[in-house]
């Protein structure tokens, strides 16, 4: 369930304290993307990470290559309460209240298990309102997110009217090609172009628009561990806008 500013609770639970002291701005490729980067995003991440072992992880939705567990409902809404003028700053404003949702995360899956769609870019869906946030807390050998730009149609961000001439071109490809191998994606080779990369620097946090062809750095020779303290465990979260 997405969680609203409504019944706001100013601050966050006990170690959920987040710093917003460096922060930067920028945008990257020739379509301008917007990328936002905060640096020491946890004021206590140890604490957070200790707290995911406490969590019920399960596979959530097919399209994840691993398992989440929700974030408390109170730790959402004092984050969203602190980021709302900053993301209407960045990408709004939009004259409504952001919504968010947010999950553990922890990729698990082995390449050679890889459904096809899970060894493609993807996108979170096809509304440019709806703002991802990607919190980095893992010191494994993986990185952090690629973004992409699909080669035949020179699409790198995907709206409703974009969807269809993507998804046939997908489709031409891999009737023309077969499906590509059992692997996440590392530069997109050959039929995407890798246009950007954030590290994955860990307790930073990065946000940009779903809607983005995009990927998670996975070290495809590296072990993905179940463990939160071992494994490539990240927070994930969605923005958007409330409903009008």
């Amino acid at each position: 369930m997405a969680i609203s500013p409504t019944s706001i609770q100013q601050s966050a639970p006990e170690g959920w304290g987040v710093s917003l002291a460096h922060v930067q701005t920028g945008a990257f490729s020739a379509s301008n993307h917007t990328l936002v980067s905060i640096d020491g995003f946890l004021e206590a991440p140890e604490t957070v990470i200790s707290q995911a072992n406490l969590q019920d992880f399960a596979e959530i939705t097919p399209q994840y290559p691993g398992v989440r567990a929700p974030l408390d409902p109170a730790i959402c809404r004092a984050w969203i309460t602190k980021l709302t003028p900053l993301l209407d700053q960045w990408f709004g404003p939009y004259g409504r209240p952001w919504e968010m949702q947010a999950w553990y995360s922890l990729v698990t899956t082995p390449p050679a298990k890889l459904a096809p769609i899970q060894c493609l870019p993807h996108v979170d869906g096809t509304d440019p309102t709806q703002i991802a946030m990607m919190l980095y807390l893992h010191r494994t050998g993986h990185g952090g997110t690629a973004f992409f730009r699909h080669r035949t149609t020179g699409l790198e961000s995907l709206t409703a009217n974009d969807f269809p001439r993507y998804a046939a071109a997908v489709q031409a490809e891999v009737a023309r090609a077969g499906l590509p191998p059992a692997a996440y994606p590392t530069d997109g080779a050959p039929h995407f172009e890798r246009v950007h990369a954030v590290p994955g620097a860990f307790n930073s946090a990065v946000f940009y628009r779903g809607n983005i062809l995009h990927s998670g750095v996975i070290d495809n020779a590296a072990p993905l561990s179940a463990d939160p303290a071992e494994g490539r465990l990240t927070i994930n979260a969605f923005f958007r806008p409330a409903a009008g």
